[in-house]
């Protein structure tokens, strides 16, 4: 019996807003030991369920410097995107990091490199300035596509979630110890989950305050 087209187009329609209304949402609150809302944690979610999603790679990420400070200061990407390093200063600074999942440099520039990073291996990547040692930043190269750092209030939305069960990855920068990871049954709808991690509270890499003496006149020398 040949197959009618219009019915087959309205199959797809059908499976496509089934698809659509039971996509999963996640909310995440993340506290620190005391209950205080904490910023710059990453959160990554792993299925434990065989799954043929791939993190998608097509997003365009930066660790951009300006006022001689890494802007953002957490960065969550997935495995194999590229980073772009703009240097935003007059000042030129000197790009490295040392990292297992990342080793890499940018030597002394103003503007834009030619060709941006691909972080190719999971994992943490610590971020350096060679020129001015108060500057760092983080970069999270996650290996689910199913990731995300706390905004300022402490608040992570995980969107298009498939229903099921997750292994749930936790990293903060000033974390005391590793946070062992936990599990999570994620449901068609909308779902919450509260997660606190124990830091040691610092202050985020600031710049010397314009005028700062022979440290800020001796770093700007070299541009």
């Amino acid at each position: 019996m040949p197959i009618n087209p219009f019915t087959t187009c309205l199959l797809c329609l059908t499976y496509f807003f089934s698809a659509a209304v039971t996509a999963a949402t996640l909310t995440v609150d993340v506290t620190d030991a005391q209950g205080v809302m904490l910023s710059d944690s990453v959160v990554e979610l792993i299925s434990t369920s065989p799954s043929n999603t791939t993190p998608s790679t097509l997003a365009h990420y930066q660790m951009r410097q300006q006022n001689r400070v890494f802007s953002p200061f957490v960065l969550a990407v997935p495995q194999g995107a590229n980073v772009d390093f703009p240097n935003l200063d007059r000042t030129r600074h000197h790009v490295y990091s040392f990292s297992e999942a990342k080793q890499f440099e940018l030597k002394l520039y103003v503007g834009t490199t030619e060709d941006p990073i691909t972080f190719d291996k999971p994992g943490l990547v610590a971020i350096g300035c060679n020129i001015h040692d108060y500057m760092q930043a983080f970069i999270y190269v996650a290996s689910s596509p199913y990731f995300s750092v706390s905004d300022a209030q402490g608040k992570i939305q995980l969107t298009d979630l498939p229903a099921g069960e997750y292994q749930v990855n936790i990293w903060h920068p000033w974390q005391i110890t590793a946070t062992p990871s936990s599990l999570v049954i994620v449901s068609n709808d909308h779902n919450q989950l509260t997660l606190s991690i124990d830091v040691e509270h610092q202050e985020k890499p600031s710049a010397p305050p314009s005028g700062f003496g022979s440290y800020l006149q001796a770093s700007d020398t070299t541009g």
